[in-house]
């Protein structure tokens, strides 16, 4: 009645107090009668209900701000306008990205396995595949023979013949070479896209992010360049010198294996001439299946896992404060993520402090 009325509150406690005190059948219960002393049994129960749960609310806070403390971390701080500290940054970022390159490459991850598979089943499947056989024919043989050397090659040694058939069986090794080549960059490339999407700390820096992918691809283009370069300076080397001791010796393995000589019809000796060519460019086949993986890794894996980045770094070290700003733009759902985790923290952070007061102002 009193609050529909709007009457004073404490006008009202008032005469309450003097109701229960005068009134001669609750004036031996005063002090346990009315809203006053309702509200104070009330509040103390609610202030043990509080404390018994203090305990319980404190962990949670507690923990709350543990894992948003963790999730900021795995964020990452906000980035510095100081443009020495965001070189650092960036330069940090890169190291990141290329430890888990080279973990990709050093067996750490999955992945560089794949190079070996070149080397050991497609890079000889190339050489088993070259047409020798139809190259070095009779027929294409005896063309060859008597182009170079005339029409009685029997009567003369034919050198200038060899090393025509020598030269352009060896040329078909150029294929397998390059294929090689390309095989290894491509996987180096996937391995790069890899990393790239593998590196956490870099999720929060799209700009970078993508940047990072040209640098590499690029220096990635540089080193296969070179490979083949070497892997055809490998093929051309063969072709330009001839080891002719392997020549010499082959009369006499056909004496002692034979026991006769060769017929010494023209036929027979364009057979012979074949089968000591197809005999050297199977030699020469099993050196190049050695040394073009060797050119391979060193042109190629190796300078990716050494200097992938060189690069990049020497751009950085010439980029104004803007540019390296533009770098460090942030991914906008991450930076929206992290204001809403240091807003949380800074909530629960301030929840705790006022428990801790409480407690100890209790």
């Amino acid at each position: 009645e009193d609050i529909n009325r709007n009457v004073d509150m404490i006008a009202a406690r008032k005469r309450e107090r003097e109701f229960f005190a005068t009134n001669p059948d609750y004036a031996h219960l005063a002090s346990k009668m009315g809203s006053e002393y309702l509200a104070r049994l009330l509040s103390k129960h609610l202030e043990s209900v509080i404390r018994a749960r203090i305990p319980g609310i404190a962990s949670f806070i507690n923990r709350s701000i543990d894992d948003l403390e963790a999730e900021l971390a795995h964020l990452g701080r906000p980035v510095s306008i100081d443009a020495g500290a965001q070189l650092y940054t960036i330069l940090e970022l890169c190291r990141a990205f290329d430890r888990v390159f080279k973990e990709h490459l050093d067996g750490g991850r999955p992945g560089g396995d794949k190079i070996y598979i070149v080397f050991d089943y497609q890079l000889p499947a190339a050489l088993r595949k070259i047409p020798l056989d139809r190259h070095l024919s009779l027929q294409n043989v005896k063309n060859v023979i008597s182009e170079a050397d005339g029409y009685q090659p029997h009567l003369i040694a034919p050198e200038q013949g060899y090393r025509r058939l020598l030269e352009s069986s060896l040329n078909y090794f150029k294929g397998p070479a390059q294929a090689s080549v390309d095989a290894v960059h491509f996987i180096l490339k996937e391995l790069v896209r890899k990393s790239i999407a593998e590196t956490e700390e870099l999720k929060r820096f799209p700009t970078l992010r993508s940047e990072i992918a040209v640098a590499a691809n690029e220096a990635l283009e540089r080193f296969r360049e070179d490979g083949k370069k070497t892997t055809l300076r490998l093929v051309e080397m063969e072709s330009s010198y001839i080891t002719v001791d392997f020549f010499r010796k082959l009369p006499l393995e056909v004496v002692d294996k034979g026991g006769n000589q060769a017929p010494a019809s023209a036929e027979g000796h364009f057979q012979r001439i074949g089968s000591n060519v197809l005999s050297y460019v199977g030699m020469v086949s099993e050196t190049l299946r050695n040394t073009i993986p060797k050119a391979v890794v060193h042109c190629q894996v190796r300078e990716a896992k050494r200097s992938l980045l060189d690069h990049f770094y020497a751009l950085l070290g010439k980029k104004e404060a803007m540019q390296l700003t533009r770098l460090l733009d942030e991914d906008s759902v991450l930076l929206e993520r992290r204001q809403q985790c240091a807003k949380r923290l800074e909530l629960y952070k301030s929840a705790r402090d006022e428990i801790d007061a409480a407690c100890w102002s209790g």
